[in-house]
């Protein structure tokens, strides 16, 4: 399974619709800014991008690094229309966390938080806080080690989430109560440390849904939303809703079963809003198309009728043809309400059985459907391939992304599509 997420600006506060400026029209070639994988550099990042106010890009490696188990990293524009990288941090030294699977988020100071899917003092992944020295160099910090009792969570790969509080909130894919995963929040404790607190264990009953790997999003009225990779009555995967229940603690609720027919099945990403409070995300397998057996993979959408009930429509089934196949990361909005996304396989260029990927938009047609469109196919000479994570626009209407393998040094790349 994979995990990812993000966010864009300087502190991921509860947000209910996910846009950006942009005008859209004709989009131009790729551009790689960024080859991964050269001798201790970090390699094969499965989480999205991050800019600061300043437009400096930052994300984490899954691998790589000094010490192999993955970094963050910053890059930096030039001045002259390239952009250099810089390492922030090596995981992976003694009982620091290992292998970053999900994206970062800033705070209000410009602190950066993440998560790691492995390492810590029990070696089931950690929570971090990365923070400026004044010296132009960042020290990381261990804010929480997760599995330290047989009922704590472990394995996270999401990105967090702040609240308007300052409080931290992520899923983590494995341990909790029943070892199907769990939700939980962090908060800071007065003292300089931070407290986990499980707010849900998910459960194998038949019906809750198990392994979330994805992170969450708030709703305007502080309700979580997020999807699990198995479980719910069809063991294909749920979206879930948080709801706090007044005495502290907070009731869970399942939205949609994923695997009925030809239903998308076992979501691996974040959610996004629309304006009118619909969700949006992708599953990687299901669908409508095979792909030799799990399915190729869908885009939807989770309508809701103001009083409890959710209704899903598949806005699209991939892997019809050169289609991208298997959509592992979340969707975004720009400002004329068209979608956009990565898929990790299929395209026109096919180096690995199911192809290397394609990057694509999704067009409202008027009609109550929408239409996909290839923008780029990864995987031709040396481009990227693969890309695991979701894109993200800056303030001229660029799109920005990582892929986890392909490049130069078949590490990865950072990559930029322009109109």
């Amino acid at each position: 399974m994979r995990g990812k997420r993000l966010s864009i600006g300087l502190r991921a506060v509860p947000a209910f619709v996910s846009v950006t400026l942009l005008v859209t029209g004709t989009w131009g070639a790729e551009k790689k800014l960024h080859n991964l994988g050269n001798g201790t550099d970090g390699a094969s990042p499965e989480a999205g991008l991050i800019f600061d106010a300043a437009g400096n890009l930052y994300g984490t490696t899954g691998a790589g690094g000094t010490y192999g188990s993955g970094t963050v990293f910053e890059m930096t524009p030039n001045g002259s229309g390239g952009w250099t990288e810089k390492k922030l941090h090596n995981f992976g030294n003694g009982t620091d966390g290992a292998t970053p699977e999900g994206g970062l988020i800033f705070d209000g100071a410009g602190n950066l938080y993440g998560t790691t899917s492995a390492g810590g003092t029990s070696g089931s992944g950690t929570v971090f806080e990365m923070t400026p020295n004044g010296s132009g160099g960042w020290t990381e910090k261990v804010l929480h080690n997760f599995g330290i009792n047989g009922t704590d969570g472990i394995n996270p790969e999401c990105s967090l989430i702040f609240d308007s509080a300052g409080n931290l909130y992520g899923t983590t894919v494995e341990g909790g109560t029943y070892n199907a995963g769990t939700v939980f929040e962090m908060t800071p404790n007065g003292s300089g440390g931070w407290t986990e607190k499980k707010l849900h264990n998910f459960i194998r009953n038949g019906t809750d849904g198990i392994y979330p790997s994805a992170g969450l999003i708030f709703d305007t009225d502080g309700n979580l939303y997020g999807t699990t990779y198995g479980g719910g009555d069809y063991y294909r995967g749920t979206v879930f809703e948080m709801t706090p229940n007044g005495s502290g603690g907070w009731t869970e609720k399942k939205l949609h079963n994923f695997g009925n027919g030809t239903d998308g099945a076992n979501p691996q990403d974040d959610l996004i809003f629309d304006a009118a409070g619909n969700l949006y995300g992708t599953t990687g397998e299901g669908g409508s198309n095979a792909c030799g057996g799990p399915g190729c993979g869908t885009a939807f959408e989770l309508m809701s009728d103001g009083g409890g009930t959710w209704t899903e429509k598949r806005l699209h089934n991939f892997g019809n043809g050169t289609d991208g196949v298997y959509p592992y990361g979340a969707l975004i909005f720009d400002a004329d309400g068209n979608l956009y996304g990565t898929t990790y396989g299929g395209g026109s260029n096919a180096c690995t059985g199911f192809g290397c990927g394609v990057a694509f938009e999704m067009t409202p047609n008027g009609s109550g459907g929408w239409t996909e469109k290839k923008l780029h196919n990864f995987g031709s000479g040396t481009d990227g391939a693969n890309p695991s994570a979701s894109l993200i626009f800056d303030a001229e209407g660029n799109l920005y992304g990582t892929t986890t393998y392909g490049g130069s040094h078949n590490g990865g790349t950072v990559f930029e599509i322009t109109p």
